[in-house]
Parts: C-alpha cells; structure tokens; sequence
C-alpha cells in the first residue's frame, strides 16, 4: 500500500483512510474470531466455543433429574473435549416453549415433542431405548372401589401435563375415542406428583408410563394399580439442533452409545431410564403423526 503525504509531512486524507482499510483488513485474516465473534450465527460460535445446552422434559422434579443427567454429561465432556450445560424446565409446558424457539442445543424428549421440534425447528433424534417402547398407563390405588375404565366417568384424573405423551395425550385419546368417556383433568407437573396423588387418595386416578412408574420408591409402587394400557410407541430420543455441527453431532451419537455399552457406566442411562441406547432417526416416529393426537396437544 503506498501512503501519500501533503507537503506540510502530515498524512493526506486518503492515505488516512487507506491505513484504517488495511487495519481491518489486516484483523480480518489475521484473527478472524476475534473480526466475526460479535456477529456469529449461533452454530459458529458453538464450533468456536464446543459448549452446547441440554434440555431434559420434566418427567421427575428438578433434583432428581439433574442427579440423573449431571453424571451423563460429566462423561459426555470428558470423552469429548466439549461442554454441556444442563438446563432445567421446572414444567413441560415450559420446556415445550423452549424447544419450539430453539432453546436448547440437545434435548431429551418424548415422542410427541420430537415431532414439534422438527416442525418447528429442524431437531434431529440420535439415541433411544431399544429394549422397551413407550405406552402410557393408567393407575388408581390398589384398594379403590374402581375395577375398570367406564367407572372413571366425571372423574377427576392426575396428569403430568396435557402433553406429556404416554401419560397424558395417549390415555385422553383413548378416554374419548375408544371409551366414550368424559373426565376431569388435573395437571400436576411431573410423573412422580401423579403417582403421589393417586396412592394418598386424593384424585381418583392418575396416568404415568411403565418407565417413570417402575423408579418410584417401594412404597408408592406397591400402594398403585394398573388400569388401562395404551398401545406401544417408540420410546423419547435424546435430539440434537441443526445448527449444532455435523461432526459434532455424530460425535454425541457415538460416545453416547459407548457409554450406555460399556460396564462400568451403562448403569447412568438405567436411571433415565433408557436400558438400551440404540441409534434412531426421524423414521422412527413418523408413524406416530398419524394417530390423530393433534387435536388433544394443549398448545401453549
């Protein structure tokens, strides 16, 4: 670059100018991070920064699901070389809102939601349970004068949330579809108030899944009783956001899976509970787009 001087040995205007040009230019390959890191797409900066959010549906309340994923991730960070922080949602209805704008990096989710999510935003399932499928299940406490479905008419049921899959949107499709039945719903958060509800006798009944209801302590598991099942789902996926790296994302996929095979910590995924981690896609749960739950979904 050539730098003109006026007479008086000061620096001319357009040299000036030409100077600062060259400085920026001179930032810009020299330190692109630096150049770009105000204005970075979310996806660049996570491949800058490799430190991504993970959600996790409140099945369980809040400690109980952070003792359970903490440890996940704290392997997860050290296989990796990445960082996760965990994000709790203190109801589904607001974990549901942050997935659907894209809050979370990495989430774990039921069935339902992955369809939402990939509607809305693109999110990519990676890993669920091989072993077992999802179906929701209905409960009342084993000494309850109720023996079979029809009596729960103008009832009052528990429900974690009007869209928690198998414990609430499966048993109301069916209460209406294939029962006829009308009841009064309560929502009371998580899977674990359902349960408590129904055994101290203060609702009439409850829905839950086989999966939630067999990590409850002894002594509320003994006091339920299973009512109704609904028919089988493909069991939650953990999911992943677009923007989130390729290389990233098949990078989880497979630490994950090794985690869940290897001996000595493929007891952290029994907690979740997910026995068997295997591999999945959106294939897995387009079947599910046709039952018809739609118009039972709460939107929020």
């Amino acid at each position: 670059m050539f730098l003109c001087y006026s007479t008086t040995g000061r620096m001319s205007d357009m040299a000036y100018i030409r100077l600062v040009i060259f400085i920026q230019f001179a930032v810009v390959i020299f330190n692109p991070v630096a150049a770009y890191s105000g204005d970075l797409p979310s996806e660049r900066q996570n491949t800058i920064q490799n430190t991504y959010t993970f959600g996790v549906v409140p099945q369980f309340e809040q400690r109980k699901i952070f003792r359970i994923w903490l440890p996940i991730l704290s392997e997860l960070e050290q296989r990796t070389g990445l960082q996760f922080t965990l994000k709790g949602s203190a109801k589904i209805p607001v974990f549901e809102k942050k997935f659907i704008d894209g809050g979370f990096d990495f989430a774990y989710m039921n069935p339902f939601h992955i369809l939402k999510a990939s509607n809305s935003q693109g999110y990519i399932p990676l890993i669920r349970d091989g072993d077992r499928a999802l179906k929701g299940v209905l409960l009342v406490k084993k000494d309850s004068n109720i023996k079979n479905v029809n009596q729960l008419h103008n009832k009052t049921i528990a429900f974690p949330s009007p869209n928690a899959l198998g414990a609430s949107l499966l048993i109301r499709a069916d209460l209406k579809n294939k029962f006829n039945i009308t009841i009064n719903p309560r929502y009371v958060q998580t899977h674990s108030s359902v349960y408590i509800h129904v055994v101290k006798g203060l609702l009439d009944a409850g829905g839950g899944v086989i999966q939630t209801l067999e990590s409850q302590r002894p002594s509320i598991k003994k006091d339920l009783e299973v009512l109704y099942e609904t028919r089988e789902i493909v069991s939650h996926p953990v999911a992943v956001h677009p923007r989130v790296p390729l290389q990233h994302r098949m990078l989880i996929q497979k630490v994950l899976l090794e985690i869940a095979a290897e001996e000595k910590t493929k007891v952290l995924f029994a907690e979740i509970p997910m026995k068997k981690p295997v591999a999945t896609d959106m294939q897995d749960y387009v079947d599910l787009a046709r039952w018809g739950l739609e118009k039972f979904y709460v939107q929020n």
